[in-house]
């Protein structure tokens, strides 16, 4: 009963991973108008997204679980708590408007079920930490510097947006778009799975495989709401530039997975659009409240699923109660300096980072 429980979830996870960080890398691509149809959109993000998994999820799938934590440890008992735990973590920061990364909340589990063990593989863990932060900031600064290459390249070219360059360029983000799909694929299936294959539930070819399929269903049949507003409400962009920012979130995404590392696939985008929007307004973007809101709430994340993970460990495999004490005093103090509130304007809805030119 447990083994198909655990299955559950993560499978369930691995649905809301799909409809979450799945769909958005094809939001551009909609938004823009390369694709007109949403429909299609989500079955060319939903392939991507399958392939990656499929072809590609097998060294974050290993460092997930076997390379935190021993992987003995992990139990079909533990395996539920890690996914119950970061599971827990999305739906709290769903209810309060706020994207987490998948990768973070699940490192977080792995690791306060290895602090609760005291089993924990500390360099493993700084190496990700360390990865963590450089390839979002790496993103931000080709960002940077590629936009600046792409505004000389518009303004060269001012018939670069004719009917035939518009038709070259759409199927350039098109085909951006689908490699940064397939890249989180190869990345994020081990968030839903890694657990289930160290527990010895599923092989890794197995893993990939159906944890592909949920993700790739996740986008397809519930990721219309996440690519409406990836590319319609968040950001404004000029396909070229579109192009740009979905293909360097392709490549170090893509370099990151085949190294086994589990990237915030949603901070590297981010910092990629951040990355545009600076080049294009400088320190303007800054005065935005939104972007110190998201910065706290990336630190802020694997510490909540690392909080949770650690107290259930505590509860139900030690029988003791202080994990729940911390757990409470955790929440008191995050809600306590409004750190997980509803981000909202004054009209109540979301403004672009990075406007049109």
């Amino acid at each position: 009963m447990i083994t198909i429980l655990a299955c559950v979830i993560g499978f369930f996870f691995a649905l809301n991973i799909g409809a979450s960080g799945g769909a958005a890398s094809m939001g551009i691509a909609y938004g823009s108008g390369a694709v007109k149809r949403r429909r299609l959109a989500l079955l060319i993000c939903g392939a991507g997204v399958f392939l990656g998994a499929f072809l590609g999820g097998g060294e974050v799938v290993k460092t997930i679980g076997s390379e935190i934590i021993p992987q003995p440890i992990i139990s079909i008992e533990i395996a539920l708590i890690i996914l119950s735990s970061a599971a827990i973590s999305l739906f709290i920061a769903n209810l309060n408007g706020i994207p987490l990364s998948t990768s973070e909340v699940t490192v977080g589990s792995v690791v306060g079920v290895g602090i609760a063990f005291q089993a924990l593989y500390v360099k493993s863990l700084l190496v990700i930490i360390m990865y963590w932060l450089l390839v979002p900031l790496v993103a931000f600064i080709l960002a940077f510097f590629v936009n600046k290459a792409v505004r000389k390249i518009e303004a060269s070219y001012p018939n670069l947006y004719g009917q035939k360059g518009i038709r070259l360029l759409s199927i350039l983000l098109i085909i951006t778009g689908f490699l940064e799909a397939f890249s989180g694929g190869m990345n994020n299936v081990a968030n839903a799975v890694g657990p289930l294959v160290a527990a010895g539930i599923l092989s890794i070819n197995q893993g990939t495989l159906f944890g592909g399929m949920f993700v790739a269903l996740g986008a397809i049949l519930l990721g219309a709401r996440v690519i409406e507003t990836n590319g319609k409400k968040i950001t404004e962009l000029s396909l070229l530039q579109g192009s740009a920012i979905s293909g360097i979130g392709a490549t170090l995404v893509i370099i990151a997975s085949l190294f086994g590392i589990p990237v915030p696939h949603t901070q590297v985008t981010t910092c990629s659009i951040l990355g545009v929007g600076v080049s294009d307004n400088g320190r303007q973007i800054w005065k935005k409240g939104i972007i110190l809101k998201l910065i706290k709430t990336w630190a802020m994340s694997p510490v909540f699923s690392l909080v949770i993970s650690y107290s259930l460990v505590k509860l139900f495999i030690d029988a003791d109660f202080s994990g729940i004490l911390l757990l409470i005093v955790f929440l008191t103090v995050v809600y306590g300096i409004g750190q997980w509130k509803p981000i909202e304007t004054k009209l109540g809805e979301t403004k672009p980072l990075v406007d049109r030119k």
